[in-house]
């Protein structure tokens, strides 16, 4: 009925009718293999994050929770309480989920600090407020933002598996689902990137609150962020000024950004431009106008060198992966 695997230090039960070849939605609980890496780097930048609020808010690590929204086996949440030792809430809709999750819960040893919850995402974060807020669902994270945002009182972690509207090859739904336009070019990743840190810069400042990104990655099949939250409304109007647009011609590559939510950006293409030419020569020439979108930093140099160290001390399947990802 169930199989035992081993992330990190943490052992969780997975039901046998999860291929873990072929990893499905429709298994009764879902658990993706493929994601143990995305979970090794969340467990060394929650680590190193934690022990920065203790230093910084002098807080006691009992004090810090941890929501992990979307639980299913439990692995990610799991991992945090018993790798990094704080209190975890780990959430999920489907009973069956809920029910898993408390069994590997009591194998790990972890009654006094994991605790499970069976509610709507969105319900959830908007009762409760939590140091630490990650939402990593089967798909676009966007219904879940604002909720998130709420919620997140110092980290916000954010996974976005659909890559195709957010890096521009399903144009239309990506301007759906971050209202944004987003390209689909020679650096879409990066597009893609910039477009979730964008909806969430714009989800944050409804609560007034700005961001500062610590980490984020675009790798494989999805994009994660990791977003430390700065209170106030001087924050969130400095967040705010990281919004813009870039123009991109398809022609030459020029790329032009612009910070703003209400700019400016001549379609025409400076080095195609051919004054003497035909309609058609200009045609070609038209730049793609992208945004908004986060033109701000993708990473923090320094935090990044701590979480490199930090993974080196860890037991990570995937430690080699992670400190040259780092």
């Amino acid at each position: 009925m169930y199989r035992l695997v081993q992330e990190g230090r943490t052992e969780v039960f997975i039901p046998k009718d999860n291929d873990p070849d072929n990893p499905s939605a429709s298994a009764s609980v879902f658990y993706n293999p493929e994601m143990e890496f995305n979970r090794d780097v969340n467990v060394a930048v929650t680590s190193v994050y934690v022990r920065k609020l203790m230093g910084r808010k002098g807080f006691e690590k009992s004090q810090i929770t941890y929501c992990d929204a979307f639980s299913a086996s439990g692995i990610r949440g799991l991992r945090v309480a018993k790798e990094v030792g704080i209190s975890a809430v780990l959430n999920d809709w489907k009973e069956e989920a809920t029910t898993l999750i408390q069994k590997n819960i009591s194998h790990n040893g972890l009654e006094e600090t994991a605790f499970v919850s069976c509610r709507n995402a969105n319900t959830l974060l908007h009762s409760q407020k939590f140091a630490i807020v990650d939402i990593d669902p089967f798909g676009t994270p966007s219904p879940f933002l604002d909720a998130a945002a709420s919620s997140a009182s110092f980290l916000l972690g954010v996974t976005a598996t659909d890559t195709a509207p957010l890096c521009g090859a399903h144009l239309k739904s990506g301007m759906r689902k971050y209202s944004a336009v987003p390209l689909n070019n020679e650096f879409h990743g990066e597009m893609g990137l910039r477009i979730l840190i964008g909806s969430i810069a714009r989800e944050t400042a409804k609560f007034e609150k700005g961001i500062r990104v610590l980490f984020s990655h675009a790798t494989r099949h999805y994009v994660r962020v990791y977003a430390e939250i700065l209170h106030g409304a001087k924050n969130t109007d400095q967040t705010l000024q990281n919004l813009g647009f870039v123009a991109w011609c398809p022609v030459c590559g020029h790329r032009e950004t612009k910070e703003g939510l209400a700019v400016f950006l001549d379609k025409t293409c400076p080095c195609c431009r051919n004054e003497s030419g035909g309609a058609s020569e200009r045609k070609k020439s038209e730049r793609k106008i992208s945004g908004p979108l986060w033109l701000g930093p993708l990473k923090d140099i320094s935090f990044c060198d701590e979480v490199i160290s930090e993974a080196d001390a860890m037991t990570l399947n995937k430690k080699a992966d992670v400190k040259k990802l780092l």
